[in-house]
């Protein structure tokens, strides 16, 4: 009789918390107030190689603006991005996670609604931003995590 194979579970996993994938991440969160131009909010992406800042009030997340925001409401409207608002252009409503919710839903959510960054809150403070390249990023190390567990077992140098 053959012993079945036990892996030890993944050090990366889908119902992980999304709080775990922001500890491996910068802590710099990039942001404008709404009454910034869309001018500098280019210029701060570009200088910070982000594709979008969050749109604070108050301290208070309000909005989000992308580089999308840019291309389809100022580029494409042939509108100058010196004399428009942030506040013009801002993703409404802003969708977000909270830290403890899994990387699954937060996967999810990116995937239905064609997200490509999504605030993280703890209460109501801004704690990050996730990246769909954070996302696919976690999914590859968990991919090479499984396989690394699958060619030491097979080499019979795994534990177990």
């Amino acid at each position: 009789m053959q012993a079945a194979m036990t892996l030890s579970e993944p050090s990366v996993r889908f119902d992980e918390p999304v709080r775990s994938l922001l500890r491996k991440k910068s802590p710099a969160v990039w942001s404008i107030s709404p009454e910034g131009s869309v001018y500098e909010a280019i210029q701060l992406m570009s200088e910070k190689h982000i594709g979008c800042l969050l749109v604070l009030s108050g301290g208070h997340l309000t909005r989000i603006v992308t580089e999308r925001d840019y291309a389809r409401k100022v580029v494409l409207m042939g509108r100058a991005s010196q004399q428009t608002r942030v506040r013009e252009i801002m993703t409404k409503p802003v969708l977000f996670v909270r830290q403890d919710d899994t990387l699954d839903s937060a996967m999810r959510l990116m995937t239905t609604r064609r997200l490509r960054h999504l605030p993280v809150l703890h209460d109501d403070d801004v704690v990050g931003v996730l990246s769909i390249g954070d996302l696919v990023s976690w999914l590859i190390d968990a991919q090479q995590q499984t396989i690394e567990q699958l060619r030491g077992y097979i080499n019979g140098s795994y534990p177990g």
